[in-house]
This record gives structure tokens, sequence and C-alpha cells, in this order.
């Protein structure tokens, strides 16, 4: 795994290239998956941590990942990059 291995937005690990989103020059991001950020830009950049929190639940449920993993998940959202507000 790479040094930053969790997206800054969501919290999805990238153990892969492919994982992660774009830069403006089509470089792959070092901080955000492909599902958060394409060409050097957030691809919802109107998104509440609200709205991640209810997508990043249900489609790990979806998964069937199990409930502590979940909100563990859901819990780190607000001391990732994106959402951290000191």
């Amino acid at each position: 795994m790479e040094d930053n291995k969790y997206c800054q937005s969501c919290s999805m690990p990238m153990d892969n290239t492919a994982d992660r989103g774009t830069e403006k020059d089509g470089t792959p991001s070092q901080e955000y998956c492909t599902y958060c950020y394409q060409n050097g830009a957030f691809i919802n950049s109107d998104m509440t941590i609200d709205g991640m929190r209810s997508i990043v639940k249900t489609q790990m449920e979806q998964r069937n990942i199990p409930t502590d993993i979940i909100d563990t998940a859901v819990n780190l959202l607000p001391y990732l990059k994106r959402w951290k507000t000191n």
C-alpha cells in the first residue's frame, strides 16, 4: 500500500492506482479516490458531510460489510482533509 491509503473525502481504501482520482494534468491524485475526484475537482462539489455519511453507509451496507466497520468509516469522515474544520 502507498503512504496516503485512504481517500480524504470518503475514507475508501486506495490500494491501487486505479482507485485514485485524477488531477487536472491527468496524474493520479494522492489524496482522493476516483469516485470523489476527477480532473482536479470534486465530482460532487456541493456534497455535505451528512450526504457523504449516507453514501458511505449505503455503499458499505450493499457490500455486506460488518456494522462496526461501517461505523468506523462514517465516524472517520470529520477527520479527513475534505471535511476537517479546524
